[in-house]
């Protein structure tokens, strides 16, 4: 008999020989994918593959298999699985889906949805933040800048222009930085319901 639980989880802390351990048969065969989880010691509860891909659910209906025919014991936490109907299939809008996924936190996740770009608001750590995506990287990124006391002058033209002059707007490019959306606030005071600005630059 080879001690599964051993294989999965390595040997019990306490050091002591009588703990009920996981036992496959000898002459049973598994798939490559079931005996890579054994030899790499990996919990069903954390199989390797993708959740919901073919090769996931077909490992939890192998092991449940061996299960029902009493060739496999398993831990309590991975027997748990095998009161679900994980690795089981049915039809859903005409089409062959998953059942009960083991991870019950991940299946019940969303798609996150991307937040709106260039489109400034109010709120965050500053005045404002915004999300781009950097070009670089292409990955969004959350710009924050500004502070509560420069909405204060921001239809004063002489204050936006000396502003527009001291942080050089007029070559603030990158969306990335802070520095371009404080140059182009004026651009979106309408959604931001602030003063009309007396220049084109804050």
């Amino acid at each position: 008999m080879i001690k599964l639980r051993e294989l999965l989880f390595g040997k019990p802390d306490c050091g002591c020989g009588n703990y009920s351990g996981i036992l496959l048969k000898e002459q049973v065969k598994v798939s490559e994918n079931l005996q890579y989880h054994l030899d790499n010691k990996i919990p069903l509860g954390e199989s390797v593959f993708r959740i919901s891909s073919n090769a996931h659910v077909k490992l939890f209906a192998e092991t449940r298999k061996l299960w029902e025919a009493d060739k496999i014991q398993l831990s309590e936490a991975d027997e748990y699985y095998m009161h679900t109907d994980a690795g089981r299939q049915g039809i859903y809008e005409g089409k062959l889906v998953p059942l009960d996924l083991p991870y019950i936190m991940e299946a019940a996740k969303k798609k996150k949805k991307n937040p709106p770009l260039n489109k400034p608001k109010r709120g965050g750590p500053k005045a404002y933040y915004v999300y781009v995506r950097d070009p670089k990287t292409k990955k969004i990124k959350k710009v924050t800048f500004g502070s509560g006391g420069l909405k204060a002058k921001l239809g004063n033209k002489q204050a936006s222009q000396a502003f527009a002059k001291r942080h050089d707007c007029k070559n603030k490019k990158d969306r990335t930085k802070a520095s371009y959306w404080s140059c182009n606030l004026p651009r979106y005071h309408k959604q931001l319901g602030l003063a009309t600005p007396a220049s084109t630059f804050w």
